[in-house]
């Protein structure tokens, strides 16, 4: 299934990489970036236009994503758990949401599972789209650079070091949000 999904969508070219992306913010159960790398091992003069087009997607998406979860996904949740644990559960994200929004918008986790728990737990729609911009545009840029100065060799260093890349990349990002928040506390 998950394979017929992605093959109507490459269907539609450039297109389908939109609406993948923007469809994957806040329901479309398959991430975008496996559909940017068949894109760009097939063309990889056009690998930064297609960074573009999945960033921009991505991001116009993901508002939708937070007020599904602020519209039926607080509701939901106030009905299938104990009014403590969703204190205790927003609580939680309000002190941790800008590392696990940030970190999640690089990473293979569904973008989605961010979005809308943003609109759950009451997380700030502008931190939301700034930590998209930043996650999101790491990782689409990141897969757009190596293609771009790597043509379809790129394709085998996402193989080998795909899995160490994100785990770096990702290191990276949370040591950068560490430093952040840090800062940021020091001189409130």
């Amino acid at each position: 299934m998950l394979e017929q999904i992605t093959q109507f969508f490459m269907n539609y070219g450039i297109w389908g990489l939109f609406g993948m992306a923007f469809l994957d913010s806040f329901i479309l159960p398959i991430p975008p970036f496996f559909m940017q790398i068949a894109m760009s091992l097939f063309d990889p003069d056009s690998a930064m236009r297609f960074a573009t087009v999945a960033f921009t997607a991505s991001i116009l998406g993901a508002p939708i994503g937070f007020m599904l979860g602020k519209w039926l996904g607080k509701p939901l949740l106030q009905k299938l758990l104990p009014p403590k644990w969703t204190a205790l559960a927003t609580e939680q994200f309000s002190k941790n949401g800008d590392a696990a929004v940030l970190i999640g918008a690089f990473t293979p986790i569904p973008f989605k599972v961010f979005t809308i728990l943003s609109g759950v737990f009451n997380y700030s729609l502008t931190k939301l789209m700034l930590f998209a911009i930043l996650g999101r545009g790491l990782k689409f840029f990141l897969i757009g650079t190596l293609f771009h100065f790597y043509g379809k060799h790129a394709k085998i260093l996402l193989d080998d070091y795909l899995e160490l890349t994100i785990l770096g990349a990702g290191a990276l990002v949370a040591i950068g949000w560490f430093v952040w928040s840090r800062r940021r506390k020091r001189y409130s």
